[in-house]
């Protein structure tokens, strides 16, 4: 038997347990560090003990709905290369576009930031290769998230703060931009979440109180404290929020301008307060 087929017969496989048979061939390159040339010229070979082996506990833990970058170790975003583990999530693609509007709409330089919920670090750690010359701390309220996004900075070389914090309460400082991708699932909406997610992401990170709401309400009601005069705040929020998390801001913040903008996908994606001058 070649490597093809018996690739071909564990993704059937994984595609009626409900998983992406994608995921296979991409730990395996992932775990073996081959190029998408070597892996081609692979499936064409016969297949070794070896590599039964393997391919079967990559299927194992794939059915037990373990994500593939956990088992790998690590996740890209924005170029860069992140250990993640069952401590944080997964950072997604739509994150990245937030990370971009930051940069786009704020080009000056030495400007305070603070990333809440920070996770593994994905926001911070971008933000932080991108413009060196701004301040940049990052909060969560999970000391276990906080160890591996402190492990990611170490590894990037970039200069991060942390701090343990539930939202501002251990915060003292105003800040020129608040970013945040807090957990807004609803658990009236735990049916839409993949199982992959559900049964290995961090629930801390995911779900939150009053249909998702919950730390949306308090950032918009305690932030104008820790913002600077012309402070902004950008949150990623949830497709169905793209109405409830503005108003919650419109309503503690009246002075600003809040704006919903869409992910590539078309979906309400995030929400930004600020002065108006963008």
């Amino acid at each position: 038997m070649k490597l093809a087929q018996l690739f071909k017969d564990f993704e059937e496989k994984l595609i009626v347990q409900g998983e992406e048979a994608e995921s296979l061939s991409f730990v395996y390159r992932s775990l073996k560090n081959l190029s998408f040339t070597d892996f081609i010229f692979a499936l064409q070979q016969e297949v070794t003990e070896e590599d039964k082996h393997f391919v079967k506990e990559i299927y194992t833990k794939l059915v037990a709905h373990i994500p593939a970058q956990y088992i790998i170790g690590q996740a890209e975003f924005f170029g860069m290369q992140l250990k993640v583990d069952e401590r944080v999530l997964i950072p997604r693609l739509e994150t990245e576009e937030l990370v971009e509007l930051i940069l786009a709409e704020n080009p000056e330089g030495h400007l305070k930031v603070l990333d809440i919920g920070t996770g593994s670090g994905a926001i911070a750690l971008a933000l932080a290769k991108d413009r060196s010359d701004w301040t940049i701390t990052a909060a969560d309220i999970s000391q276990d998230a906080l160890d591996l996004a402190s492990e990611n900075a170490e590894r990037l070389d970039l200069e991060i703060s942390f701090i343990k914090s539930d939202c501002f309460s251990e915060i003292c400082s105003k800040y020129d931009i608040i970013v945040s991708n807090p957990p807004y699932i609803s658990r009236a909406d735990e049916e839409e979440v993949g199982l992959n997610v559900l049964h290995s992401e961090p629930h801390l990170a995911l779900f939150a109180d009053e249909d998702g709401l919950a730390i949306y309400r308090k950032i918009s009601e305690e932030s104008k404290g820790y913002l600077t005069d012309v402070g902004k705040i950008y949150l990623e929020i949830g497709y169905k929020q793209g109405q409830s998390v503005p108003a919650l801001f419109m309503e503690n913040l009246p002075e600003k301008r809040v704006r919903t903008l869409k992910d590539q996908f078309g979906q309400d994606r995030m929400v930004v307060i600020d002065d108006g001058e963008n």
